[in-house]
């Protein structure tokens, strides 16, 4: 792991594949922070009710302990992620990487997903709409969201990026997707930076990491705590809130049961690995964040957040560092792989 020798609050930093953007190794992720917003047929898409004036005090809060990666979407509650995102930034714009996402459409005022739009010609609209939101004048890295977008039409988006690059408007793009050949599409572009895919102990992912290697992008972890199984705060049979999208978890999301929260199988796994996460002095939490930097040096998780005190938690890492080389074959022998 590099060394970063500009500033101690936070030891250690990534390039964002071959941008040579820099980035805390820890980067938060933005769309608990959008409060609740819908699918069509009324399933939660968001974390439930958020207050906006903590969002801003957490995302201060994670600023001041040396946190320089924000990722977020345009559609994080409709466009509400950003709008706050921005004004928590407000004057300290320029001193963090901003990752935003589009490809979905959505109502703002009613707070619904209605579709999505893979076409060039909504991504430059896209792309204006997020900028005014965030209240910028450029997005420093701008991913697809459409996680199984057709190749053909995903290179066309490619070339799309590689001109708001030209423009000024972006500085960078990478696709959020869990497939190494989609994902291998955009590798392909001078200015792809990174691809966004899931990871966590429980989920791990050797053919993305191999891609990003291979093709010197960074490796940007979404759900790297398993939506919230790897806190330490989720019991069998206890329901989530209406609003969560844990509540009614799309076939997508594994390790929840619809009306009686997390999955008691999953939480055994975490149960058996919790020794050796809370390692150190380390949360269960700053554990698992630990096992992903341990898995490559090109991983930058991006936990989420709604409150102070889950920043707090979650930027506390960077100084607990990566689990060393033995937990991880340990931890890969407990979980039979």
């Amino acid at each position: 792991m590099e060394t970063n020798t500009h500033t101690s609050a936070h030891p250690y930093t990534r390039h964002l594949g071959r941008s040579g953007i820099q980035v805390s190794a820890l980067g938060f992720g933005c769309w608990a922070i959008g409060g609740e917003w819908q699918a069509p047929d009324g399933q939660p898409l968001g974390w439930g009710k958020v207050d906006d004036e903590e969002s801003v005090r957490a995302v201060h809060r994670a600023l001041d302990l040396g946190v320089t990666f924000f990722d977020t979407a345009d559609a994080y509650g409709t466009g509400h992620s950003e709008r706050v995102l921005g004004r928590a930034l407000g004057k300290r714009r320029a001193d963090v990487v901003v990752a935003t996402k589009w490809g979905n459409v959505f109502d703002e005022p009613t707070r619904t997903l209605t579709g999505q739009d893979d076409t060039p010609a909504h991504a430059r609209r896209a792309l204006t709409a997020s900028l005014d939101r965030l209240g910028t004048d450029h997005v420093d890295l701008y991913q697809l969201h459409l996680s199984d977008a057709d190749p053909e039409r995903a290179a066309e988006l490619r070339e799309a990026c590689e001109e708001f690059v030209r423009e000024g408007l972006i500085r960078a793009y990478a696709w959020s997707t869990d497939d190494p050949d989609r994902a291998a599409v955009f590798a392909e572009g001078p200015h792809c930076a990174a691809v966004q895919h899931r990871l966590n102990i429980l989920q791990d992912a050797p053919e993305l990491l191999a891609l990003c290697e291979e093709s010197n992008l960074a490796s940007i972890n979404r759900s790297p705590l398993a939506m919230g199984l790897l806190t330490g705060k989720h019991t069998a049979g206890r329901a989530l809130e209406s609003g969560d999208i844990r509540s009614t978890p799309p076939a997508w999301l594994p390790g929840f049961t619809a009306d009686s929260g997390a999955d008691p199988e999953w939480l055994g796994r975490v149960e058996a690995l919790r020794e050796i996460l809370t390692s150190g002095g380390r949360t269960l939490a700053q554990g698992a964040l630990g096992w992903i930097w341990a898995r490559s040096p090109r991983t930058v998780p991006i936990p989420g957040f709604r409150s102070v005190a889950q920043a707090e938690e979650n930027a506390g890492a960077l100084a607990k560092g990566p689990l060393t080389a033995d937990q991880v074959a340990e931890i890969d022998r407990i979980l039979g792989r």
